[in-house]
């Protein structure tokens, strides 16, 4: 049995076009995709932008409701369960947005954030201050934070320290998958590079499973155990990363690897 597995799942929208009278045109954001990740791995998502992949992150957060299909964490139908359960079970997926500027909260100091976000796996620590700012300050190290910033807001930091936050708030309720949606395409290059080392570190120490959604193959190539090319809703191609780059089958991923950029050398003057 996968960790994670994904049947048929599908998500349309109706979408009114035209005036006086309105035409529907149903949008077939999602169609029918099926795939199994196992525990511990890494698999990469990849496809142009309106592809569906973000949609995909959301049907599989339970954010949204698949129009049919279904979405099978640890054998269990996650779709089966009440609402109540469903937000005790999302402890065990967390998410990591593109801008993490726009994902935490402005009024709320690293501390804030982060305490919140371990209070939802171990709420005995509401009694014991001392030991939540200690949980708070592994938590920070963890993802390469000093401690001395816990008192600190989201506008005092780089765009990567934030990513870094970010992360830590996806690490504090202790989840089992991590859903990283573009989480280094807002960065420099320098820094893009460091955040995607931290991701395999947490994957190795914490055991991790994880679904990496990026436009980039390149991105996808250096963290993905395996890569799933996304296009029209539909799953295209999937397989092996480096086996997708050296004789990729789909005209899709074909065109993704020649959108990667390629450094040029001048010719040595004469």
């Amino acid at each position: 049995m996968s960790y994670l597995e994904l049947e048929h799942l599908t998500r349309h929208f109706v979408r009114r076009e035209g005036w006086p009278i309105p035409r529907k045109t149903l949008i077939r954001a999602v169609d029918r995709v099926s795939l199994r990740i196992e525990q511990g791995e890494i698999l990469g998502l990849v496809g142009e932008s309106g592809c569906g992949k973000s949609t995909l992150s959301r049907l599989i957060m339970q954010l949204l409701a698949p129009t049919s299909g279904s979405v099978i964490l640890e054998g269990q139908r996650l779709a089966d369960l009440p609402p109540t359960e469903i937000r005790k079970r999302r402890r065990d997926f967390q998410m990591i947005f593109q801008d993490p500027y726009a994902s935490l909260n402005p009024r709320m100091t690293v501390y804030s954030t982060l305490a919140e976000a371990i209070l939802t796996r171990r709420p005995e620590l509401r009694r014991n201050r001392a030991a939540l700012e200690s949980a708070v300050a592994v938590l920070m190290a963890r993802v390469g934070l000093d401690a001395r910033y816990i008192r600190k807001y989201p506008h005092e930091f780089s765009g990567g320290q934030r990513q870094r936050i970010a992360i830590a708030r996806a690490l504090g309720p202790e989840p089992k998958l991590i859903l990283a949606d573009e989480p280094v395409s807002a960065l420099d290059v320098s820094i893009q590079s460091q955040i995607l080392n931290l991701l395999l570190e947490l994957r190795n120490e914490l055991g991790l499973t994880m679904i990496f959604i990026s436009h980039d193959l390149s991105v996808v190539r250096y963290i993905a155990d395996r890569i799933a090319v996304m296009d029209e809703g539909k799953i295209v191609e999937t397989g092996e990363a480096d086996a997708l780059f050296t004789a990729p089958e789909s005209e899709v991923t074909r065109a993704l690897l020649r959108a990667i950029p390629k450094i040029r050398h001048r010719a040595a003057a004469s």
